[in-house]
């Protein structure tokens, strides 16, 4: 124990642990701060959340127990030796809890009208099918309710386990941690290095199908891909770590990075079609004035280049021509019948005339 809680002074390491959870804070705050601010969560997979959250809860896990002894040499050592000390097991707990805060944000600010199943309903009216929202819970909404349980279930359980272990009595005469102990461990380094590669396959994939940047913000990748290789290099120069602890965090840099070139990739794309982020036009909807000018639309006819109403009006205008030829006609044919009637009606008076005159 004495030579277990004697102090290590490692200014670099303890810089780099420094500028790494500064960095940590201001990688994740662009990304809570782009759900809140856009009102919506759409574009993340819930499942890279879960493996996301299981991944560094089981790091941070991890870590605890690798310096167990360290942490508990807080009790003979200064505040600032045991901050110094446990500088490891901070920065790895706060990359957990800024993580799982997306989770928490996933979940408040999932869309309202991705919550519940939409079906169309046929009125029998004029207005046709009507989309009507009903009050059962949608697939991908009661699915992102279950992993929400299931990562609260698994940190739970493994923190459970992990204590347990740890509050085991060890051998006196032995400096070195029990097998339970270091297979626990094992365990959950392992876990979290399996789980952080399978956490980027489903939003990759999630992504690609969505052809989006979403939800995602490409800054804080921009900024936790090249730190990977210093949150790598600052874990592994903590005393009592091993390559169970920093794998998990290397594995995680390496998928982050495929993800964000993807993200870049679908931007140039997005400013390419003129839409944002979740796919709605950059340009401004049509005005009432847009919608009330008269259009003039050009046809294709005998004579090309003539815009409608004009067409429209000569076609009219030939109709009526050729109807008013039409009656012309019809009344050149009945017009010797009329001639014939007028003039035995003159005859007629003629013929009384001379009568009346007899």
């Amino acid at each position: 124990m004495s030579e277990t809680c004697t102090p290590h002074h490692d200014y670099a390491a303890n810089a780099l642990t420094a500028l790494l959870c500064v960095g940590l804070v201001i990688s994740y705050l662009p990304q809570h701060l782009r759900i809140i601010k856009a009102g919506s969560s759409e574009g993340f997979s819930p499942w890279f959340l879960l493996l996301g959250s299981t991944s560094s809860a089981s790091g941070m896990l991890n870590i605890v127990v690798m310096q167990w002894d360290i942490i508990k040499c807080c009790r003979v050592l200064s505040v600032g030796n045991c901050a110094e000390s446990i500088a490891g097991v901070f920065q790895l707990s706060l990359q957990w809890f800024l993580f799982t805060v997306i989770l928490v944000l996933y979940m408040v600010y999932y869309p309202l009208h991705l919550q519940y199943s939409e079906i169309d309903v046929d009125l029998h009216d004029s207005r046709g099918p009507q989309r009507i929202k009903t009050s059962v819970k949608s697939d991908a909404w009661r699915l992102s309710i279950t992993l929400s349980w299931v990562v609260f279930i698994h940190i739970a359980f493994i923190t459970f386990v992990t204590f347990l272990l740890l509050s085991l009595p060890s051998s006196p005469d032995s400096d070195r941690r029990s097998a339970q102990i270091s297979i626990w461990a094992t365990f959950l380094g392992i876990a979290s290095a399996l789980l952080a590669a399978l956490q980027y396959a489903p939003q990759i994939m999630h992504t690609y199908r969505m052809k989006l940047v979403g939800a995602l913000s490409i800054p804080m990748m921009l900024i936790q891909s090249p730190g990977a290789v210093f949150m790598v290099l600052s874990i592994a120069l903590r005393p009592g770590t091993n390559w169970t602890t920093w794998l998990p965090y290397a594995v995680a840099g390496a998928m982050q990075g495929s993800l964000l070139i993807m993200c870049l990739f679908w931007l140039a794309r997005q400013r390419r079609l003129g839409i944002d982020d979740f796919g709605n036009p950059l340009s401004p909807p049509e005005t009432d004035e847009d919608v009330d000018s008269p259009v003039s639309i050009i046809i294709n006819g005998p004579e090309e280049g003539v815009p409608v109403r004009t067409a429209v009006e000569a076609a009219v205008e030939s109709d009526v021509r050729r109807e008013t030829e039409r009656e012309g006609s019809r009344v050149n044919e009945r017009s010797p019948l009329l001639d014939k009637g007028n003039r035995d009606s003159k005859q007629g008076w003629k013929g009384w005339l001379g009568w009346l005159k007899q």
